[in-house]
């Protein structure tokens, strides 16, 4: 103990307790999944706090020269018999009782299944330091070391403190139709139990409605269980907002939603409303589950097989290379189907799994905060079959499954997910997204860190070619774009079984009134063709400024391919608004192709013979006055678009970009611009650099300016994009690449003349760089999406592994017995190589 005890003494100063917001990795590794619960525990630097499985700590310890670290390995415990009443002692396991994280009663996170073992290792010799052993050393050694020891352990893993915010699910806000409520003296009185759907009969999951005191049955589950929607379907006939479960209503409350807040609320009059139908809240007892016990037996049987499955079919676990689980972190589902399709594409597993100890090799010192390497390692965790093992059998008293389970230990992807959404107002959150937004998000990320080297999303970039034709003089206009996603139309009109959908629909309003169970789902079936003509198909555009006859007319707009790239992924536009402009998911069945031919949707530029419209712009928007620099705007325009809700400088953007052509052309404007980052932010007038008002000559930061030169764009590119977003380096950083095509185009400098210019050039600059072939195409994945909305409900995907298709839910990857092709939300094809 005495070599020990030197050694400990020598690293002394090394040794760091960690403070409030230091950054502590203690539950998994930086450049694997290695976890203080896998084979050979996690070591933690007691330094820089960055932990490492044993196969990476040698090499952190050569990098960096630090020799203490904390090395925490944890095993499972046996279950008990009686989780509920051990006898052994130790206090009974706690269920939650409240919707809630963080919060007494709420879920428990903590680690409590395992048994914890902690000692100091010092290396190179990986000697091994136990509290037992710290007590025999020098006060000085001991008080450091144990102290460092226990703030590392008290203090919040990084992952855990992303994972698990404070957070209460039954935080209830009021009502603001309760106050004022308006209740009919319609005789009604409820008795205190035996109630019924007065539509159905349903005797469970139901509903009064505190305006007239009808009683229905509740919504619908996504499994089919709940009810029949009668409750819904009253409000939507008669507007009476708020209704009360029957069966929760005690002295201390009950459970009231609100159809117009589509929410569960408060009613301070309660007592009083129940009253108004002969209800005595002092009386009642609860007979069924709330809606917060109810959401919390869902919480506790978040992924199970049973709720998602093809069919009801047993299906086969699969697992070894290629085939690995993610971990859903709390809707996270839309992420695990997004990255298990990616590292199927070749580009993406050569770059940054074939080059991985390059990539680890020439990592930063904290590897956590580096995109390439975070890639990396999810990339190598699910291609190396590392990780696709079976989970650990929950043990004795657990109910026997006859069916495979088909989960696996899989990985955690916490750190990737944390650093790609890191700053973003959504993907950052717990809460269910867009599985495609995610996907251009980070294909976006891709680019921003992959500018100087191979670019694995060139693999989906294509170029679209859009031909606008003045019907007043026939001439024509060419534009290109570029784009990575293939967004289908749905023609709901093209339907195959309209006299199906019709006669299901007269039988579901049948049983709406008598009050018989509502018939079975019939889904429409759309053809793939009529998706495809309906994308190939003109479209008129109405007040178009043609530059030929120097007035506003009618053009028509057809869009077509200028390139084919690698791989085409297909979104079918599933996710529309309603009249109302209320988001709603069109349930439809498309039959898509396994193989897939584009050749005849191919731009072919300008025709023999067709004239060019002139390069002219439209009116000018600025005042004869050249000391005046604001636009002329046509000002009841931008107050329609204010009145709606948008931002001002995001409405005069729209008008000016539209050259004041009337307000359906400027909230097409807005409603195809509402991501970008400068949406909000003042308007920069072309050939400016700043804001009207704003001083042209405005200073900005030389080091906000390396930054972004550093990422390989010129001086005056950086410069207009912080002069554009008030000299803030992210937002700078998000403006610059979300205009891209702008700054390709950048035809005068800050200093008067082009880069082009200065180097004694003429040509223009190169357009982004894509990749070209044949139009055919093979199906080899698909994503789909359960639910009413892309911000709730589940994604899987399915993915063609050596001409099976697989399944991945999450933790769960088994052999598809019936892939639901019919019913994808996202399609990945590959070309076809002849």
């Amino acid at each position: 103990m005495a070599e020990v005890s030197e050694v400990l003494m020598s690293v002394l100063s090394t040794i760091r307790v960690p403070r409030p917001g230091d950054r502590v990795h203690k539950d998994e590794c930086a450049l694997s999944f290695s976890s203080p619960e896998s084979e050979g525990g996690l070591y933690v630097c007691m330094n820089s706090f960055l932990g490492f499985g044993s196969q990476y700590v040698d090499r952190h310890h050569t990098r960096s020269g630090q020799r203490a670290y904390l090395h925490i390995s944890r095993t499972r415990k046996a279950p008990k018999e009686d989780e509920e009443n051990s006898g052994s002692g130790d206090p009974p396991k706690k269920k939650p009782t409240r919707l809630a994280i963080g919060i007494e009663g709420g879920f428990n996170v903590e680690q409590e299944q395992y048994e914890e073992e902690v000692k100091v290792v010092l290396f190179p010799d990986r000697q091994e330091v136990t509290s037992d052993d710290l007590a025999t050393m020098p006060d000085l050694v001991r008080e450091r070391v144990s102290l460092a020891m226990a703030g590392l352990m008290s203090a919040d893993s990084v992952s855990h403190a992303l994972q698990v915010q404070q957070w209460d699910g039954e935080v209830r806000a009021e009502s603001r139709h309760a106050i004022e409520l308006k209740q009919l003296d319609n005789g009604t009185k409820i008795p205190p139990s035996g109630w019924r759907c007065e539509v159905c009969d349903l005797q469970e999951n139901l509903w009064m409605n505190l305006s007239d005191g009808r009683v229905f049955c509740g919504r619908r589950y996504f499994d089919g269980s709940g009810g029949n929607n009668h409750a819904l379907l009253h409000f939507q006939q008669t507007g009476h907002p708020l209704a009360v479960k029957l069966g929760t209503i005690t002295p201390d409350g009950a459970d009231v939603y609100s159809y117009d807040e589509d929410d569960m609320v408060l009613d301070p009059k309660l007592p009083e409303h129940l009253s108004h139908f002969g209800i005595d809240m002092m009386t009642m007892e609860k007979t069924e589950r709330t809606m917060t016990e109810l959401e919390i037996a869902v919480n506790q049987r978040v992924g199970e097989w049973e709720v998602i499955q093809e069919s009801g079919a047993t299906l086969r676990p699969l697992s070894g290379p290629g085939l690995t689980g993610m971990k859903n972190l709390g809707n996270s589902c839309y992420l695990n189907s997004v990255m298990q399709v990616l590292f199927t594409v070749p580009d993406f597993q050569s770059k940054y799994v074939s080059n991985i100890d390059k990539i680890f090799g020439e990592a930063p010192s904290d590897p956590t905060q580096d995109f390439k390497t975070q890639v990396a390692k999810l990339g190598y965790g699910l291609l190396s079959g590392e990780y696709s093992k079976p989970a650990p059998d929950p043990g004795e008293g657990s109910e026997p499954s006859s069916e495979p389970r088909g989960d696996q230990v899989g990985i955690a992807a916490r750190m990737f997910k944390a650093l790609v959404g890191r700053g973003h107002s959504e993907f950052s959150t717990n809460r269910q997204q867009d599985a495609q937004e995610f996907l251009l998000h980070f294909i976006n990320m891709v680019e921003r860190n992959c500018r100087s080297g191979v670019n694995p999303s060139e693999a989906f970039r294509f170029l679209v070619e859009e031909r606008i034709v003045c019907q007043q003089s026939q001439k024509a206009k060419y534009t290109q774009r570029v784009d990575y996603i293939l967004q289908l139309p749905v023609p709901m009109d093209q339907a195959t079984n309209t006299e199906e959908l019709q006669e299901a629909e007269r039988r579901r309003e049948e049983a709406d009134s008598s009050g018989a169970p509502p018939p079975a789902l019939v889904r429409a079936c759309i053809p793939f063709t009529a998706c495809m003509a309906a994308l190939s198909e003109p479209e008129t555009l109405t007040d178009f400024w043609s530059s030929a006859a120097q007035a506003k007319t009618t053009a028509t707009k057809t869009t077509r391919f200028a390139s084919f790239p690698d791989h085409m992924v297909i979104q079918v536009k599933k996710f529309t608004f309603g009249q109302d402009w209320v988001p709603k998911k069109l349930d439809v069945s498309i039959d898509v192709p396994d193989t897939l031919d584009l050749t005849a949707l191919r731009g072919t530029g300008q025709q023999p013979g067709e004239e060019l419209l002139p390069e002219v712009a439209p009116p000018p928007l600025m005042t004869p006055d050249v000391e005046v620099k604001a636009p002329v705007l046509d000002d009841s325009t931008v107050s329609q678009l204010c009145e709606m809700g948008f931002p001002l400088e995001a409405c005069r953007k729209a008008v000016y970009y539209t050259g004041n052509t009337g307000i359906d052309a400027a909230m097409n404007w807005v409603m195809g611009h509402m991501d970008d980052p400068d949406f909000s932010a003042p308007m920069v007038l072309p050939g400016t650099s700043s804001a009207p008002g704003t001083t042209p000559t405005e200073s900005v930061s030389e080091e906000h300016l390396a930054t972004i030169v550093s990422m390989g764009f010129s001086r005056d590119q950086a410069t207009r994009a912080l002069r554009a977003t008030s000299n803030v380096l992210e937002r700078a950083v998000d403006w610059i690449f979300s205009h891209l095509d702008d700054l390709e185009s950048m035809e005068v400098s800050e200093g008067g003349r082009s880069a082009a210019e200065s180097e004694g050039s003429r040509e223009p600059p190169p357009g982004p760089k894509v990749r070209d072939g044949p139009g055919k195409y093979e199906l080899f994945a698909f994503i789909s999406h359960m639910g009413t909305s892309t911000m709730c409900g589940h994604y899987v995907c399915h993915i063609k592994k050596d001409q099976q298709w697989v399944i991945f839910n999450d933790q769960k990857v088994c052999a598809s017995e019936k892939p639901p092709k019919d019913l994808g939300y996202l399609y990945f094809y590959r070309r076809v190589t002849e």
